[in-house]
């Protein structure tokens, strides 16, 4: 379930916040004496003395290469409050917002490559293979994040987030570009963009995906691959 609110607030035994959100998104996590927190490589950004923080390969090698698969760090960092409670910070390395999901142990999510940004001790980051042609076209790769158990889990986007309600025996077509995060029991099927392939691809979307309700798909308002194309031309040339 998502949360909304940019006000400390204490669920499932982390309190946080989020702060300045939209473009520059700030997690600030408050840590009771002995309590963690996992994160994406290089998220730290500022920590109270009585915090340490070490590299830890969860989920042995085959998590870790799991995860290289799926786009993110072959290593998550861990964030202990090892003498005393303690405060961190915590920041995407993308200009975006967050999205706060509580997991309450039934309903794991998926989410995108550079997705996940942070997790209470709860809950459990592994991968997932997509099916062959949704690897293969997705533009997601073969395996995509999944965030299980219960606790706090944060999302990270590029550009601010969207949630798109998909009602029973309806659907929505999302551009795989801007997919940020979505229930893993939620139905999606890879397809052409258009009728025919050509017609696809000159019209800059290729493939998308299409949800089937119900459920909520969150999405981001920009997509990383298209600035990348608009920004190319304007770098200098070797």
């Amino acid at each position: 379930m998502p949360v909304a609110t940019s006000d400390l607030t204490t669920l499932e035994d982390l309190t946080f916040r989020v702060l300045y959100r939209g473009a520059f998104a700030l997690l600030e996590v408050h840590l009771r004496s002995h309590q963690t927190v996992k994160a994406q490589s290089d998220a730290m950004v500022a920590m109270d003395p009585s915090v340490d923080v070490e590299g830890k390969l969860e989920g042995g090698l085959l998590g870790g290469l799991g995860r290289m698969f799926s786009g993110e760090s072959f290593f998550f960092q861990t964030l202990r409050a090892a003498r005393g409670s303690g405060t961190a910070l915590l920041a995407p390395a993308q200009p975006g917002d967050l999205l706060p999901i509580l997991l309450d142990g039934s309903q794991p999510y998926l989410l995108q490559k550079d997705g996940f940004l942070a997790a209470s001790e709860g809950v459990e980051i592994s991968t997932t293979a997509q099916n062959l042609a949704s690897g293969l076209f997705s533009g997601e790769g073969f395996f995509v994040l999944k965030a299980s158990g219960r606790g706090m889990l944060f999302a990270e986007s590029y550009g601010a987030i969207h949630g798109l309600e998909v009602p029973a025996g309806e659907q929505m077509i999302v551009d795989n570009g801007h997919l940020v995060a979505w229930p893993q029991g939620m139905h999606y099927t890879i397809e052409k963009a258009s009728s025919g392939w050509i017609s696809s691809f000159t019209s800059g979307e290729g493939l998308v995906c299409r949800f089937r309700g119900p459920g909520t798909v969150y999405i981001q308002s920009r997509n990383p691959n298209a600035f990348g194309a608009w920004l190319r031309p304007l770098l200098p040339s070797k």
